[in-house]
């Protein structure tokens, strides 16, 4: 097989794992390695042996490269694909079956890891028919938000990427225009209208001052959920449960308020499959099922192997009884895009 495809996949699988980003990146570096090299040249030192002499090679990454281009599967990653067999979380298989999308992801153009194309290409190996790229706003300096300038840059790769063939051939899957988009202490969408509107998916989120009071908190929410640009509704407590940054208790809001203007403004609310996060609590879920409110389960994947993050997404949804058609990521294409762009209109 390809080697540089073999040792990606394996640092795909490792993510998904949750393995340590050094291993990851081991993998990943020594595909970048060889991927700037012809392929003959590659097969040439990996049988001789010069390519353990290479910067960036190491023991384990030499032998799957030397298993690739011996035309073999290398047995590292065949172990990794065995065990990735094994589903990540109890229940919702179903449901998870029925997902044909993602609309929360982060690349290495603010605080993901990893190139675009990188996150595209595990979308497709995972079977997404769609995935948004929702890079952070300029307010969340800290997560190297963009600009309006580096998204209108942004917006070209992606359209690139949709333009090219995969085998010489399109295989359906869309890479969607997107943004996590800040709500301001003010309420307001952190980027400009004009921006917001060229964008297939806007993602709101607040990311500061999460411990204000009760009616701070839900004002500001209201007015986020309220621009007819905002579709989701991104990780609605801030809170954290476990994992490297500690833990974080949820925000204070009027959640009944909040989740019936969601229903009123057709905003869904998110079902972040993050482990750390699994926001909304399920007593929040409950209350925004009985609103009426529509349902995104996404990954908020900052790396490719965190894009199979839905699994865990998916098995709270099943646990809370969201049918199926209350989840706009179980939609098809065409309806998602009617449905994003469904206030656009209003705009005037």
């Amino acid at each position: 097989m390809d080697a540089v495809a073999a040792l990606n996949e394996i640092a795909f699988w490792l993510e998904r794992e949750g393995a340590a980003t050094f291993k990851v990146q081991a993998f990943r570096k020594a595909a970048g390695i060889i991927a700037g090299l012809d392929p003959s040249e590659v097969a040439s030192r990996a049988r001789d042996g010069r390519l353990k002499s290479m910067k960036g090679i190491g023991d384990r990454t030499y032998q799957v490269v030397r298993q690739a281009v011996d035309g073999e599967v290398p047995e590292y990653l065949e172990g990794l694909r065995q065990r990735s067999a094994v589903p990540l979380a109890d229940g919702g298989a179903e449901l998870h079956a029925a997902l044909r999308g993602d609309l929360h992801s982060h690349s290495d153009w603010s605080d993901g890891g990893s190139p675009i194309q990188l996150m595209a290409d595990a979308a497709r190996l995972l079977g997404r028919e769609y995935l948004a790229l929702t890079d952070h706003s300029p307010n969340l300096t800290i997560a190297n938000g963009l600009s309006a300038e580096r998204l209108t840059e942004q917006l070209d790769v992606v359209a690139t990427i949709n333009a090219a063939a995969v085998d010489g051939k399109k295989d359906g899957f869309r890479l969607l225009t997107g943004i996590e988009v800040d709500i301001l202490e003010s309420g307001e969408l952190d980027q400009s209208p004009d921006m917001l509107e060229r964008l297939d998916i806007v993602v709101a989120s607040v990311h500061s001052k999460l411990r204000a009071d009760r009616n701070t908190m839900t004002r500001r929410m209201l007015q986020g959920i309220q621009n007819p640009r905002t579709n989701v509704l991104g990780h609605c407590t801030g809170r954290l449960v476990e994992g490297s940054r500690g833990t974080r208790p949820p925000s204070d809001f009027d959640a009944r308020e909040v989740f019936a203007a969601c229903a009123e403004s057709n905003v869904a609310v998110e079902i972040n499959s993050r482990p750390e996060r699994q926001d909304p609590p399920d007593d929040l879920i409950q209350l925004a099922l009985d609103a009426g409110c529509l349902f995104s389960i996404d990954s908020d994947a900052h790396a490719p192997g965190q894009l199979d993050f839905l699994q865990y997404g998916a098995a709270r949804a099943a646990h809370n009884n969201i049918p199926a058609e209350r989840i706009v990521t179980t939609w098809p294409l065409e309806r998602l895009l009617e449905w994003s762009a469904r206030d656009w209109q209003k705009l005037d």
